[in-house]
């Protein structure tokens, strides 16, 4: 399949495998996300779940499949039927289409959430310090952070410092935003705040990829649902119709236990 078959999508992972030793942690993993669509990816630990976002930005090699962001087929180049790894350099630019937020935040702890957001258009895309500083304080404002933008992390709630994250993967005007269970470190207070900044980036038409366990979140917010379990997807299909009524034993007894 060419780069042009795959230009109507964001993501397209065709048979992907992933091992780590001896554990095959992707097994012939098939996936399409459409661009402006929001798909949350659910399933038990150890699914292989993270492992899948990780590998669409790249911070995990795949050993089989192919895997496309934006159209491009990445981490590889491909001549004459075979497959040539790319250097870093090029790896390291085709990341630039993905903005990553994890678990932990993973903010720099002796910058304040201004300098967090700055740091990576400035020592990254090389754009000049004031119109970084605009960008900034704009992305903090709308993540409702416009007054916090002088405080450290240890001065933030973890609600507070996982928005701070998503806007510093905004700062860096990603085609696609891949989150990998955003609220499963918050306090339960804290969840309603993250998630609201995550539906008004999906009402603003941005791509979306969410590995999650907020099923009210997924039911509302989501257009795919797509349900692995051992290293495959199971199931896959419009949010509300699989939530409501999944054909799968496997996606109606993982389900089941969320309710």
């Amino acid at each position: 399949m060419s780069d042009t078959d795959t230009g109507n999508h964001a993501v397209r992972l065709e048979a992907v495998h992933k091992r780590f030793g001896d554990v095959e942690v992707l097994r012939g993993v098939d996936l399409t996300i459409s661009r402006g669509s929001v798909a949350c990816v659910i399933g038990p630990s150890g699914s292989g779940k993270s492992t899948l976002l990780r590998c669409i930005n790249q911070l995990e090699t795949i050993q089989r499949g192919r895997l496309w962001v934006g159209g491009e087929l990445v981490g590889v180049r491909e001549r004459q039927g075979r497959l040539y790894r790319l250097p870093p350099k090029l790896v390291a630019r085709q990341r630039l289409r993905c903005g990553m937020v994890f678990q932990n935040f993973n903010l720099f702890a002796h910058m304040t959430a201004l300098e967090n957001v700055m740091e990576a258009p400035v020592g990254v895309k090389k754009v000049p310090k004031t119109e970084a500083l605009a960008l900034s304080r704009d992305l903090l404002g709308k993540v409702g952070l416009a007054k916090h933008a002088d405080k450290y992390p240890s001065q933030l709630s973890g609600g507070q410092q996982q928005r701070v994250a998503i806007a510093r993967a905004l700062a860096m005007s990603p085609e696609i935003m891949l989150f990998d269970e955003p609220t499963s470190a918050l306090d339960p207070e804290l969840v309603g705040e993250v998630l609201e900044v995550m539906r008004a980036l999906a009402a603003d038409g941005m791509t979306m990829v969410v590995v999650t366990h907020e099923i009210g979140f997924a039911r509302d917010v989501a257009d795919t649902v797509h349900f692995m379990d051992e290293g495959v997807v199971v199931e896959e299909g419009p949010a509300r119709s699989l939530l409501a009524d999944p054909r799968h034993q496997r996606t109606k007894t993982f389900l089941s236990h969320l309710r």
